[in-house]
């Protein structure tokens, strides 16, 4: 296929486009449509000549968004669609070819994704109107991690609520963890067993083995595992029934309060921004300097405990916002696995930033920082699943 994808990731309010080429050198058409539904929503992106643009669209919803962004792509049609849905429950291993069915399974599991799967179908349905010759084609943040075994996914819990709810741990960011340790293979000439850190806004690690994930720090929702921007990570189960008794609060305000007001902003005080709490840190703020501290320190507890689910650990791939810009935050995180007889080159590690790809060991296990692609990745599976539907 040589032809583009168009890869759509829908949210409520957002919908974020990236038109990729077959051939990896040619430019890639990419923006986003925010505030929709309001009367300041607009769109804005990159041309193939990299220059930016943003366009006015007040009062626009996901159709009229849609229909801007094709406006958008230079006489370019694309020869599929690939769209990023967040949770496909067990019943998604891989990418799925879009049909009615699709999408009322993609329905059913929006119970275990409420603020993101419908968002996302808005996104599949408007382009299915606006692309009804075309191919869409569904590809899940769960399915990659579909390969955990029950020691892994399995709670302590009554098997009834596994089996009749579907309660078990999904995990997240799986296009990101793909591609990276992929690429992590290919950079290292092995089919490798790596530990992958997608360290952004949101946050997760995972083990993969020879290509499979094998273990991975988020859950049942994407608040299970590492301190985020906002989000909490893990806390005592006991929590919720403890501020439920004490303050009063109620449900939806708690799950409000570990989302949106905890992380590294509710440590801090201050921000979610991992920038801005280096230069606080820097100038002696406190509140900066143990947000930064819990969030290194998470991380490499959490390494530590995923490595128990590789056969052979080769080496740690950091990405993300975080994982991929912060070389303090990649040196701090290190620097609590002694153990693992890691020797940091601090020099590549310093000098490894602004999306450039590198290792930064200067011996024991590989060390690696590589750009995460989560579009790139939702068009290659979109490609390799028309390709196998054509042949």
């Amino acid at each position: 296929m040589y032809a583009p994808v168009l890869v759509i990731n829908c949210g409520s309010s957002s919908i974020k486009y990236a038109l990729v080429p077959a051939s990896p050198d040619a430019p890639r058409l990419a923006g986003l449509a925010e505030r929709l539904g309001s009367d300041d929503a607009r769109l804005k992106g990159t041309d193939s000549r990299g220059e930016r643009f943003t366009q006015a669209l007040p009062g626009a919803d996901h159709a009229t968004a849609l229909a801007a962004i094709l406006d958008c792509l230079e006489g370019q049609r694309p020869a599929a669609v690939g769209h990023r849905i967040v949770h496909g429950g067990e019943r998604f291993t891989r990418a799925a070819l879009i049909d009615d069915a699709v999408v009322a399974a993609i329905e059913e599991t929006a119970a275990l994704a409420p603020l993101h799967n419908p968002a996302n179908l808005e996104g599949v349905k408007a382009t299915r109107r606006l692309f009804p010759d075309l191919l869409q084609v569904a590809v899940f943040d769960t399915a990659f991690h579909q390969s955990l075994p029950p020691r892994a996914y399995r709670y302590a819990l009554p098997e009834a609520l596994y089996r009749d709810h579907s309660i078990r741990r999904y995990g997240f960011h799986g296009t990101s963890h793909a591609h990276v340790s992929a690429r992590a293979d290919a950079l290292a000439g092995i089919r490798g067993g790596w530990l992958t850190a997608h360290l952004g806004n949101g946050c997760s690690t995972c083990a993969v083995w020879q290509g499979a994930s094998q273990d991975t720090s988020m859950g049942l929702t994407p608040l299970e595992g590492l301190v985020m921007g906002t989000r909490s990570g893990d806390v005592d189960p006991g929590l919720h029934a403890h501020l439920a008794r004490q303050l009063g609060w109620s449900l939806a305000e708690i799950d409000r309060v570990l989302n949106r007001d905890s992380g590294l902003a509710g440590l801090s005080g201050l921000s979610n921004d991992m920038r801005e709490l280096e230069q606080a840190a820097d100038n002696g703020h406190a509140g900066a300097r143990l947000a930064i501290e819990v969030f290194c320190y998470r991380v490499a507890k959490s390494l530590a405990a995923l490595s128990c689910a590789l056969p052979r650990f080769d080496g740690i791939v950091f990405t993300g916002g975080i994982g991929e810009n912060s070389p303090w935050v990649r040196q701090r995180t290190l620097g609590a696995l002694p153990h693992f007889g890691i020797e940091l080159d601090g020099a590549a590690n310093a000098a490894t930033v602004g999306g450039r790809e590198g290792r930064i060991d200067a011996a024991g296990p590989q060390l690696w920082v590589i750009p995460t692609d989560e579009e790139g990745r939702i068009a290659q599976e979109t490609r390799q699943l028309i390709e196998e539907a054509s042949a």
